[in-house]
């Protein structure tokens, strides 16, 4: 009996801790869903300077994949975090680094800012 109420009390922990980090993989027309439903929801892009000119989402924040661990502070802990790149590889390790380091809603959109322009989805040319 004893071992039945440590396996359940293990198997309860393990289900929060997985709730907590709150990592999820989306499609761009998924991640335009949540973001048309949370206005506070904070864009990364983790591309690179020169892809980031050439066309990024609206509003989005620039840190290459490369000064994440560095630059990590800038990103706010109490607001959901969307994460793109350009097909959805680099997005995937920096969302994979946010959850380790306890941001609790990190989406990583799957098929990037390609997968966004070939769905139609607005984008903002050119700029800083």
């Amino acid at each position: 009996m004893r071992l039945f109420a440590v396996l359940i009390a293990v198997v309860v922990l393990t289900a929060s801790l997985s709730q907590a980090v709150g990592l999820a993989n989306v499609t761009s027309k998924q991640a335009q869903a949540v973001m048309s439903k949370n206005k506070k929801m904070f864009l990364l892009d983790v591309r690179t300077p020169d892809e980031f000119r050439q066309a990024h989402l609206k509003g989005s924040v620039l840190i290459p994949l490369g000064e994440l661990n560095r630059r990590v502070q800038e990103i706010p802990r109490d607001r959901p975090v969307l994460v793109y790149c350009a097909v959805g590889a680099r997005s995937a390790t920096a969302a994979s680094f946010l959850a380790s380091k306890g941001y609790r809603e990190v989406y990583n959109m799957t098929d990037g800012i390609v997968g966004w322009y070939q769905n139609g989805l607005p984008l903002q040319l050119g700029g800083k």
